[in-house]
């Protein structure tokens, strides 16, 4: 993963604008972090990135293992913005605790991937963030 940035999607503007006949679905938190206020205690944000098809990323690593070090899951897909055959990503991540979502956002700007290291005569894949 690479060229992460934030993505601000237009469904969080009343968050920021207030609706005038209804209730905004998200309440602005901090700049790019979004609470859901729709009962759900979760905290989004949106996060564009390139996959690196060269290195043999594909739709599932290394996302899985930033899933797991940050404790989120992926809350919206974005299909309209997502074709298959483009290799930039469009995700909304979710978590119940907002400095997990913070600690996410430390992606932004850096470069994501993961690698095999051999230790104790073993083969582990690492997820690195540099």
């Amino acid at each position: 993963m690479k060229n992460i940035k934030p993505y601000e999607a237009e469904k969080y503007a009343t968050a920021k604008t207030g609706g005038l006949f209804k209730k905004p679905l998200y309440a602005l938190v901090e700049e790019g972090i979004y609470q859901m206020q729709d009962g759900e205690r979760l905290y989004v944000t949106s996060l564009s990135f390139e996959r690196e098809l060269e290195l043999g990323e594909d739709s599932q690593y290394p996302l899985e293992d930033v899933l797991d070090k940050f404790y989120c899951h992926v809350s919206d897909f974005y299909e309209e913005l997502n074709d298959t055959d483009s290799a930039t990503c469009y995700l909304e991540f979710a978590a119940s605790d907002l400095e997990d979502v913070r600690s996410l956002r430390g992606i932004i700007g850096k470069h994501v991937y993961n690698q095999e290291n051999e230790r104790d005569g073993k083969v582990y894949v690492d997820l690195v963030i540099e």
